[in-house]
């Protein structure tokens, strides 16, 4: 991903994965498409002459060739995009009156022909692999998953919901960041038989987004060092945003902004103003905005990312602390991630360190099926372990800006267990956390008492 500058981004927007995108305008005597919405009507009437299947709720008008199938998901679509925007008008702080009257016209293609052949896929469309939006209309081929299905449907539909309503024309890690996050989401069985749609911008586990693969993306481009910075991200042109890892990377960016206890106000009122072209420039302008601090806090995250991250569990303290004189007792909880201890260390010279104390790491069933606690000390519980290690095992660790590997900046592991000696690999602060799941941290109770200690030389 090459660091570029911002061009201006067309409205009209694709998700093509995992082929490049071509963002196209329309022909020239097509006349302005940000002028006003496409109208439905029109567009059901010729649905029906070509004999398509028609599925209506109250903000879409969903048309398909797909032969009807018990139990294939495509009947609950309308319905659940409805709570979908619902949702989307409460994360712009829209009025739901500002969305009443609202409604777009989806066509789900197993034939493209047939829709051309009835009028409903327009000449001046490019090449699509999986999807495009144009104003309140969009289109996408059939996917054999039913929640991909699901989800690349509420991704045009919030590329629609902001081109009409929100009058979106970002840059495209905001624009195709935001259809990731907002339609990310899990259905939930109610009382009645019917499905709730329940918003997960940051998913609790693999099974509610089947086939998705944003948070694998991002392990595997860490691993691989190709991730790429917040800064990168936020510089990419709409002409070079296509691949799967454009796709995760806008996400994360998105996520962060939009949760991180530091970033998330600011955020949120660059969210309720203009989404033009100028984003960029105003996040930048906002009050207490760090790039370097943001840019770490990216690299933070996409380094250890998981399923449930909570961002203000994990939120890091980057301040530089005191010099470390002699011993000293620190805490550690075992509901967050990296914990400052306040000192800085001194590179190369040897320190020890001792921990003592029990905490809470969740439950196990026990032999009767019912909920027994799980306690750790500091060497951690092998019932149960976590990338390598087991659960609950004290870390102690430096952020390493420039990793030997060449690879983006992350905390580098200098010691482990309930006591021995480490040397810090760079003069900065020490940091300490629990080995757990980030997305069970809240569940974690109590602390240990660490003891630290410079070793004469």
């Amino acid at each position: 991903m090459r660091n570029v500058g911002i061009r201006l981004m067309t409205p009209v927007l694709a998700i093509l994965l995992p082929a490049a995108v071509a963002v196209w305008p329309a022909p020239a005597d097509d006349g302005d498409r940000r002028a006003a919405q496409v109208a439905v009507p029109p567009l059901e009437a010729r649905a029906r002459r070509a004999g398509l299947r028609l599925l209506e709720g109250r903000h879409l008008v969903l048309v398909t060739d797909r032969p009807v199938r018990p139990g294939d998901g495509v009947e609950e679509l309308p319905a659940v995009f409805d709570q979908a925007v619902a949702a989307w008008c409460r994360h712009y702080r829209l009025e739901p009156a500002a969305a009443a009257d609202w409604r777009c016209f989806g066509c789900l293609m197993v034939d493209r022909e047939r829709f051309r052949a009835a009028g409903l896929l327009p000449d001046w469309l490019p090449p699509f692999k999986n999807g495009f939006c144009d104003r309140n209309r969009f289109w996408l081929f059939d996917q054999p998953n039913p929640a991909y299905r699901r989800h690349l449907l509420l991704h045009e539909g919030v590329h629609a919901f902001t081109l009409t309503l929100r009058d979106l024309a970002t840059p495209s890690w905001y624009s195709e960041g935001i259809a990731e996050y907002l339609a990310t989401h899990r259905l939930e069985a109610d009382p009645a038989g019917g499905l709730t749609f329940v918003p997960t911008p940051i998913p609790d586990r693999p099974a509610d987004v089947e086939q998705l693969g944003r948070i694998e993306m991002l392990r595997e481009l860490r691993a691989e060092g190709r991730a790429p910075s917040l800064a990168q991200i936020l510089a990419v042109a709409p002409t070079e945003h296509g691949s799967i890892a454009d796709y995760a990377a806008s996400w994360a960016a998105v996520a962060l902004l939009a949760n991180h206890p530091t970033w998330k106000d600011g955020f949120r009122a660059l969210e309720r103003g203009p989404l033009g072209p100028d984003l960029n420039d105003r996040l930048a302008g906002l009050p207490g905005w760090d790039a370097s601090r943001a840019g770490r806090d990216f690299d933070a995250f996409t380094a250890e990312v998981d399923y449930g991250w909570d961002f203000a569990g994990q939120a890091i303290d980057w301040s530089a602390g005191r010099p470390l004189g002699g011993p000293r007792r620190f805490s550690v909880g075992a509901d967050r991630g990296w914990q400052n201890a306040g000192v800085t260390l001194a590179a190369g010279r040897r320190h020890a360190f001792a921990a003592r104390g029990r905490v809470g790491v969740g439950s196990a069933a026990d032999a009767a099926g019912g909920p027994r606690p799980l306690e750790s000390e500091a060497e951690g519980i092998t019932l149960e372990w976590y990338r390598g290690r087991p659960l609950g095992r004290l870390l102690l660790g430096q952020w390493q800006a420039t990793p030997a590997d060449g690879g983006r900046p992350r905390f580098e592991i200098l010691a482990e267990g309930a006591a021995g000696e480490f040397t810090p690999i760079a003069a900065g602060p020490l940091y300490l956390k629990l080995n757990a799941p980030p997305g069970r941290l809240a569940a974690h109770r109590g602390e240990l008492t660490v003891t630290i200690e410079p070793l004469e030389e």
